[in-house]
């Protein structure tokens, strides 16, 4: 008797040894997708951990950062996307346009909620639920301030497509970081002509 019950007990703990390693190897493998990604995606521009903020665990994840442009218009693309078909995604580019109308324009931009805005000097951002846009003064090289309609800038349009893995003021503030630091990058990356100290942060946003 004292034989069986000691093989039942061993049996038992080889169980839970197997569950827990089953356990620990289902989220290797299936869970750290986005941990496997450079520290730094999207050619540079943003944070891992940023977009780790908003995106589920998955088995994979995907990057791709791209600059385009001449003659003073610029594109930069950046996204990320996961096996489980979440995505963060962004764009910048070079725009005329005016920060009021800019911010006029984008506050509505199809949201019955009223926006939550931050910004930092002449650094604008305008978040809605899902989306992100972010307005920085940047005159191109080529281009003179004085040639712009109105005034020319960099400006970012970033959102989520999916599940996400944090929602409401969260996932604003993951949204709104994201697509400054794109912001800061781009800017960098095309040479703008004004001399700017970038804080290493917006603001952190206030509640919704």
């Amino acid at each position: 008797m004292q034989t069986s019950r000691k093989k039942n007990v061993a049996i038992a703990g080889i169980g839970c040894l197997l569950a827990i390693a089953a356990v620990f190897g289902y989220l290797e493998i299936f869970t750290k997708g986005i941990d496997r990604l450079p520290d730094r995606p999207c050619d540079g521009a943003v944070d891992r951990e940023t977009a780790a903020r908003a995106l589920p665990s998955a088995r994979s994840a995907e990057e791709r950062g791209r600059l385009n442009g001449s003659d003073g218009n610029f594109f930069f693309g950046c996204y990320i996307r996961t096996s489980g078909g979440s995505v963060i995604s962004g764009e910048v580019q070079s725009r005329d346009s005016a920060p009021g109308e800019w911010r006029d324009y984008y506050a509505k931009e199809g949201y019955v909620v009223d926006p939550v805005e931050v910004s930092s000097g002449d650094i604008r951002a305008v978040v809605h639920p899902d989306r992100a846009y972010v307005y920085v003064p940047c005159t191109p090289p080529g281009k003179k301030p004085g040639e712009a309609r109105e005034a020319y800038a960099l400006t970012v349009d970033a959102r989520t497509i999916g599940k996400t893995r944090v929602h409401g003021d969260e996932l604003r503030q993951a949204l709104v970081d994201f697509a400054y630091q794109l912001a800061r990058h781009t800017y960098k990356a095309v040479d703008c002509q004004e001399s700017r100290t970038f804080p290493k942060e917006l603001p952190r946003l206030p509640a919704a």
